[in-house]
Protein backbone atom coordinates (compact mmCIF):
# COMPACT_ATOMS: atom_id res chain seq x y z
CA UNK A 1 0.00 0.00 0.00
CA UNK A 2 1.34 3.41 -0.98
CA UNK A 3 1.86 5.93 1.83
CA UNK A 4 -0.11 9.19 1.63
CA UNK A 5 2.33 12.08 1.06
CA UNK A 6 2.89 14.41 4.00
CA UNK A 7 2.74 18.13 3.22
CA UNK A 8 4.23 20.44 5.87
CA UNK A 9 2.82 23.96 6.00
CA UNK A 10 4.96 26.63 7.66
CA UNK A 11 3.46 30.08 8.21
CA UNK A 12 3.35 32.44 11.17
CA UNK A 13 -0.27 33.37 10.31
CA UNK A 14 -2.64 30.84 11.87
CA UNK A 15 -5.49 31.60 9.43
CA UNK A 16 -3.21 30.89 6.45
CA UNK A 17 -1.98 27.66 8.08
CA UNK A 18 -5.55 26.53 8.73
CA UNK A 19 -6.86 27.38 5.22
CA UNK A 20 -3.87 25.79 3.50
CA UNK A 21 -4.14 22.67 5.67
CA UNK A 22 -7.84 22.34 4.81
CA UNK A 23 -7.08 22.59 1.09
CA UNK A 24 -4.23 20.07 1.29
CA UNK A 25 -6.32 17.60 3.28
CA UNK A 26 -9.24 17.99 0.84
CA UNK A 27 -6.86 16.71 -1.85
CA UNK A 28 -6.29 13.52 0.14
CA UNK A 29 -2.85 14.37 1.53
CA UNK A 30 -1.68 14.32 5.12
CA UNK A 31 -0.95 17.85 6.35
CA UNK A 32 0.92 19.19 9.36
CA UNK A 33 1.29 22.83 10.25
CA UNK A 34 4.09 24.73 11.94
CA UNK A 35 4.11 28.32 13.18
CA UNK A 36 7.82 28.71 12.44
CA UNK A 37 10.67 27.23 10.45
CA UNK A 38 12.36 26.32 13.73
CA UNK A 39 9.30 24.31 14.84
CA UNK A 40 9.39 22.41 11.54
CA UNK A 41 13.13 21.73 11.72
CA UNK A 42 12.80 20.45 15.31
CA UNK A 43 9.96 18.10 14.39
CA UNK A 44 10.33 14.43 13.46
CA UNK A 45 7.95 15.31 10.57
CA UNK A 46 10.74 17.20 8.79
CA UNK A 47 12.33 13.93 7.63
CA UNK A 48 8.97 12.47 6.52
CA UNK A 49 7.80 15.52 4.57
CA UNK A 50 7.18 15.05 0.83
CA UNK A 51 6.64 18.78 0.19
CA UNK A 52 6.98 22.01 2.18
CA UNK A 53 4.69 25.00 1.74
CA UNK A 54 6.38 27.91 3.47
CA UNK A 55 5.85 31.60 3.94
CA UNK A 56 8.86 33.75 3.03
CA UNK A 57 8.67 36.37 5.77
CA UNK A 58 8.48 34.98 9.29
CA UNK A 59 9.96 36.04 12.61
CA UNK A 60 13.38 34.54 13.37
CA UNK A 61 14.14 32.16 10.46
CA UNK A 62 12.70 33.20 7.08
CA UNK A 63 11.55 30.83 4.38
CA UNK A 64 14.68 31.66 2.39
CA UNK A 65 16.85 30.74 5.39
CA UNK A 66 14.83 27.53 5.81
CA UNK A 67 15.56 26.61 2.18
CA UNK A 68 19.28 27.27 2.72
CA UNK A 69 19.26 25.25 5.95
CA UNK A 70 17.59 22.25 4.31
CA UNK A 71 20.04 22.39 1.39
CA UNK A 72 23.00 22.53 3.81
CA UNK A 73 21.63 19.39 5.51
CA UNK A 74 21.36 17.67 2.13
CA UNK A 75 17.57 17.50 2.46
CA UNK A 76 16.09 18.02 -1.01
CA UNK A 77 12.44 18.36 -0.02
CA UNK A 78 10.52 20.29 -2.72
CA UNK A 79 9.45 23.73 -1.45
CA UNK A 80 6.53 25.92 -2.50
CA UNK A 81 6.85 29.51 -1.27
CA UNK A 82 3.93 31.78 -0.50
CA UNK A 83 4.26 35.44 0.39
CA UNK A 84 2.20 38.54 1.06
CA UNK A 85 5.18 40.65 -0.05
CA UNK A 86 6.25 39.45 -3.52
CA UNK A 87 9.70 40.58 -4.55
CA UNK A 88 11.38 39.74 -7.86
CA UNK A 89 14.84 39.42 -6.32
CA UNK A 90 13.64 37.02 -3.63
CA UNK A 91 11.63 35.08 -6.19
CA UNK A 92 14.67 34.69 -8.44
CA UNK A 93 16.82 33.65 -5.47
CA UNK A 94 14.51 30.89 -4.21
CA UNK A 95 13.64 29.62 -7.69
CA UNK A 96 17.33 29.45 -8.64
CA UNK A 97 17.91 27.49 -5.42
CA UNK A 98 15.32 24.91 -6.48
CA UNK A 99 11.92 26.10 -5.25
CA UNK A 100 9.01 24.58 -7.15
CA UNK A 101 6.69 27.62 -7.01
CA UNK A 102 6.52 31.16 -5.68
CA UNK A 103 2.96 32.35 -5.06
CA UNK A 104 1.80 35.80 -3.98
CA UNK A 105 -0.98 35.86 -1.37
CA UNK A 106 -3.86 35.74 -1.97
CA UNK A 107 -3.57 33.00 -4.57
CA UNK A 108 -6.13 30.71 -6.16
CA UNK A 109 -6.35 27.28 -4.60
CA UNK A 110 -6.01 25.69 -8.05
CA UNK A 111 -2.58 27.31 -8.50
CA UNK A 112 -1.43 25.76 -5.23
CA UNK A 113 -2.83 22.38 -6.31
CA UNK A 114 -0.75 22.53 -9.52
CA UNK A 115 2.34 23.45 -7.46
CA UNK A 116 1.77 20.54 -5.07
CA UNK A 117 1.40 18.13 -8.01
CA UNK A 118 4.65 19.44 -9.51
CA UNK A 119 6.47 19.24 -6.16
CA UNK A 120 5.38 15.66 -5.52
CA UNK A 121 6.35 14.62 -9.05
CA UNK A 122 9.76 16.20 -8.51
CA UNK A 123 10.12 14.40 -5.17
CA UNK A 124 9.25 11.05 -6.78
CA UNK A 125 11.82 11.71 -9.53
CA UNK A 126 14.51 12.54 -6.96
CA UNK A 127 13.70 9.34 -5.05
CA UNK A 128 13.92 7.31 -8.23
CA UNK A 129 10.31 6.14 -8.04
Amino acid sequence: MQKVPLISIIDDDESVRRATKNLVRSLGFEAHTFASAEDFLGSPRAAETACVISDIQMPAMSGVELQEHLAARGQRTPIIFITAFPNERTQARVMNAGAVCYLAKPFEGQRLVRCIDAALALGREAAGA
